[in-house]
């Protein structure tokens, strides 16, 4: 018998008709592809590829589609395909949906992989759906109040570090003319229900008392790290307010962060092991978009190669390692990110991953990297060194000469022409996945400064850095 010659994974199942497949199966298939990643159900294919037919019961394609529509909630729009003559099978594509999917009867699934790697559809459980929702940016956990919370679980001196924030920072100014309770409403720490206030999610999250953080939200856990070598130099965990977090982690790197000089003329450039504003975006973004429905913490270690910033939850809807710098600003836990904008820790574009990139690309360092991150987890690895300490003299005169930063394209396509000495903007493109139009804009814009030079016409145009 033929073969249908690929195996199943996360986006492709197979489904045996010998003995007729129940209804339920099929649904059953339908709802779980729709809230992963969508897929294709294969019809008369047996586990092991092998096909093995479709009954006539089942190859009314319009039907079927039709009782697919009927049988899910919200309705999944599937396209479903009868493929071959001799051994017909059925394809059934499922989309992606942006909401919950369930069946009419109530049944909640998705799909993951085993052990083994072969995959299975399983329930998904209430927290599971608030992480799915979450991830799509349906829901705001952190704008929820908090059941049972009362508005004094909210600590005082929390919330005098916030306004100590705002003044360093230069955060919003007008928020420290407001009262507590003004204030806590401004930054949605705090609601009204039934004519009381009481706290959010994210007001527990930013200025709870640590008994408060504890109870209501366990899993707002961090921790930071120092290996030298093979011996641990620091190994801390703690249960703490957002903004504690935040300080207590931020005093262990700055100790851990050595730096040197480097002369420039009558100047000296200071090159530390990580830019510092680049470091509190990252650990910033690591706190505002976790999943606070899941078990984990956001861990941070510094080591000899590199530091790693890593939190639970994975990308959200729309975000990939491909469109990180392009993507539309958006966040797993809108209230909160607001709130950290807003007294000034984190980037008021919302473009804080610019400031992680430029961070390294301004000493001439490899970039960061996410690549390991997972649908679970967000990971982030920021190379140590080496520094190029003439692309950095370039870099700096040249942002002297214009009174401003390069911007983030500019920088990468430096860096980029830094360790491949020529190149055509169609490399380049392909290489950043990048629009080969914005390519060449900024292309240009660097050969006019003088920066790059240009050689050759058309299409074999290459681009170099000019001589340092």
């Amino acid at each position: 018998m033929a073969n249908i010659g690929f195996r199943e994974d996360l986006i492709n199942e197979f489904k045996s008709d010998r003995h007729y497949l129940h209804d339920g199966e099929i649904i059953d298939a339908v709802v779980a592809f729709a809230n992963t990643d969508g897929g294709d159900l294969y019809i008369g294919v047996e586990d092991n590829g092998e096909i093995t037919g479709v009954q006539n019961e089942h190859r009314d394609v319009t039907r079927l589609a039709a009782f697919i529509a009927n049988r899910t909630v919200p309705p999944v729009s599937a396209r479903v395909e009868l493929i071959g003559t001799d051994m017909p099978y059925i394809r059934v594509s499922v989309p992606r949906k942006t909401s919950i999917v369930a069946s009419s009867s109530g049944k909640i699934q998705r799909r993951r992989l085993k052990a083994d790697g072969t995959p299975e559809n399983v329930a998904m459980y209430p927290y599971e759906i608030a992480t799915r929702l979450s991830s799509l940016s349906l829901l705001d956990y952190t704008a929820q109040p908090v059941p049972d919370g009362v508005y004094s679980d909210l600590d005082a001196v929390e919330r005098e570090r916030l306004r100590n924030i705002i003044r360093t920072y230069m955060g919003d100014a007008a928020l420290l003319e407001l009262s507590d309770e003004e204030l806590d409403k401004s930054l949605q720490f705090a609601t009204v229900q039934n004519n009381q206030l009481v706290p959010t999610f994210c007001g527990i999250l930013m200025i709870g008392k640590i008994e408060a953080v504890k109870k209501y939200l366990p899993t707002a856990e961090a921790a930071v790290q120092v290996i030298v070598g093979t011996d641990i130099k620091v190994n801390q965990s703690f249960t703490l307010p957002v903004l504690s977090a935040i300080e207590k982690i931020t005093n262990t790197f700055q100790a851990w962060n050595s730096s040197e000089e480097m002369e420039m003329g009558l100047f000296r450039i200071t090159i530390p092991d990580y830019d510092e504003r680049a470091f509190r975006e990252a650990l910033v973004n690591a706190f505002c978009h976790r999943d606070y429905s899941m078990l984990g913490r956001v861990r941070v270690q510094i080591g000899d190669e590199g530091m790693i910033i890593k939190n639970p939850g994975g990308f959200v809807e729309g975000i990939t390692i491909d469109n990180l710098l392009d993507a539309e600003p958006h966040g797993r836990n809108p209230a909160l990110s607001d709130a950290m904008k807003r007294i000034g820790l984190a980037e008021r574009t919302g473009r804080g991953i610019d400031r992680i990139y430029q961070g390294s690309l301004m000493y001439g360092r490899m970039l960061p990297d996410y690549s390991q991150s997972t649908a679970t987890m967000v990971k982030l690895f920021i190379p140590k060194g080496p520094t190029d300490k003439e692309f950095i003299k370039m870099i700096s005169d040249e942002q002297k000469k214009l009174g401003r930063s390069l911007p983030i394209y500019s920088l990468l396509m430096l860096n980029l022409l830094k360790q491949r000495n020529r190149m055509t903007s169609t490399e380049i493109s392909s290489e950043l996945k990048l629009e080969d139009r914005r390519v060449k804009i900024t292309l240009e814009s660097l050969v006019n400064s003088g920066i790059v030079e240009a050689s050759g016409t058309g299409r074999g145009k290459n681009y170099s850095i000019r001589e340092l």
